[in-house]
């Protein structure tokens, strides 16, 4: 099973919208903006308009299966296009008669209405010569494979603009590959979840809070997330069967069930979304519901923020307390990982306040490289040796956490009266 040479072609947009093109199930829903759609409007009138001999709109990544050719990267432009031929008159678009998801169907409405408009202030005749223009003078590179696997290594190193695609959409391929036994109603439901989420939320998710943290606690490096670190989520395979993976594996097991026949509702509770930051993830549907679950426990530590301390007490003023507040979210989130939001008591948030806002009063810029430095325990200014994301992940008790003693600040700049609410609270709860 390969790339197919003979079918590697350059192609024009009627040869392949005349294919037999499917939509797998694996397929994200459509979702072109009303500007992505305007702007493929825009760019492919200009050429026509400007009398381009070749108007080329990027790759299209297919997956031969028998007859049919899976579309595995180029959808949303696809759709695009049959839309828009659907508007001069085209009506005979198959790839339009395929079976989309209702959040699919309201964007296509919606971009229908936006191409109809459009096509509303063209002159007698012009919709006949533009029409022609996109299936025969507007092309794409064809690339078709027999193997799903080869399909998708092509899709994971480029996206519709032969950019590097959002870790979270390599992740997202990788393990719907591996869900290959899963029937399709299981995809299709976490799919679109996945999908329903915002995808902005999801790239800060990984980045700024589940990166570091798995890092942290190692005493490894957790920043500059990309695309060539997305293997610390790739999780244990179906197909490992070494010790190690078979123990995780028989673990994971052993929660599905107990949700499903345990006598407590809350564990039970407990049982569904127990995942561990310090331990191996589960290849294919488990890595959905994990990344779900940090999404959901992310947003209610915000919330708890919101709710517990006053404005002034999370500064605002700049990339340095943004990085701040989030160190801070990244210790409440791991903390209460281990132990449970129930835990996340008065004293146990104040102390960890306290160790990530004295870095903010210690130091006048505060950087990423800052933050990592400070929460391996390596920053040479402050609290230096207390490696505070490795001790929670040893804890047994989350009492132990008031045992650490935290190191004075130097006060001595500009900060204490910048950070004056801060400084208060600090001094207030660490009798400073």
């Amino acid at each position: 099973m390969a790339l197919l040479q003979e079918e590697l072609k350059v192609t024009r947009m009627q040869d392949l919208l005349g294919m037999k093109l499917a939509l797998p199930s694996y397929q994200r829903p459509y979702s072109w903006s009303v500007q992505s759609t305007n702007t493929l409007f825009f760019d492919t009138y200009q050429a026509y308009r400007e009398g381009i001999e070749e108007y080329r709109i990027g790759s299209v990544i297919l997956h031969k299966e028998h007859e049919k050719y899976n579309i595995v990267d180029g959808q949303q432009r696809l759709t695009t296009l049959s839309i828009l031929l659907y508007c001069l008159g085209d009506e005979a678009q198959g790839l339009l008669q395929e079976k989309y998801s209702q959040l699919s169907n309201d964007v296509i409405i919606t971009n229908y209405q936006i191409l109809m408009k459009r096509i509303s202030e063209f002159t007698e005749g012009e919709c006949d010569k533009y029409k022609k223009y996109l299936l025969e003078k507007c092309s794409a590179v064809q690339i078709v494979t027999d193997s799903e696997q080869e399909a998708f290594q092509f899709f994971d190193s480029q996206n519709s603009r032969g950019k590097e695609l959002d870790p979270h959409d390599l992740l997202k391929s990788y393990h719907l590959r591996e869900m290959e036994d899963a029937d399709e109603y299981q995809k299709v439901n976490i799919i679109n979840k996945w999908e329903n989420q915002n995808q902005n939320h999801l790239n800060d998710l990984f980045k700024n809070y589940l990166y570091p943290l798995t890092q942290w606690y190692k005493g490894k490096y957790g920043v500059d997330y990309s695309s060539n670190k997305i293997d610390v989520f790739k999780g244990i395979k179906s197909s490992n069967v070494f010790n190690y993976a078979i123990y995780h594996k028989a673990s994971n097991l052993f929660v599905d069930q107990f949700n499903a026949n345990g006598s407590s509702e809350l564990l039970a509770t407990r049982a569904l979304n127990q995942f561990q930051l310090t331990q191996p993830l589960i290849a294919g549907n488990r890595f959905f519901n994990y990344t779900l679950h940090y999404g959901k426990q992310l947003e209610q530590i915000q919330k708890l923020i919101t709710k517990v301390h006053a404005k002034e007490e999370i500064p605002k003023n700049g990339s340095g307390d943004l990085y701040i507040r989030q160190l801070y979210e990244c210790a409440l989130l791991f903390f209460a990982d281990r132990f449970g939001l129930e835990s996340l008591t008065e004293g146990v948030r104040q102390q960890l306040y306290s160790w990530c806002y004295s870095l903010r009063l210690t130091m006048e810029s505060v950087r990423l490289q800052t933050i990592n430095k400070y929460a391996r325990g390596k920053h040479d200014r402050l609290n230096n040796g207390l490696e505070l994301f490795a001790i929670i992940s040893e804890m047994n008790h989350h009492e132990e956490l008031k045992l650490i003693v935290l190191e004075k600040p130097n006060f001595d700049n500009k900060n204490k009266e910048k950070y004056k609410e801060v400084y208060t609270l600090l001094c207030k709860w660490n009798r400073w």
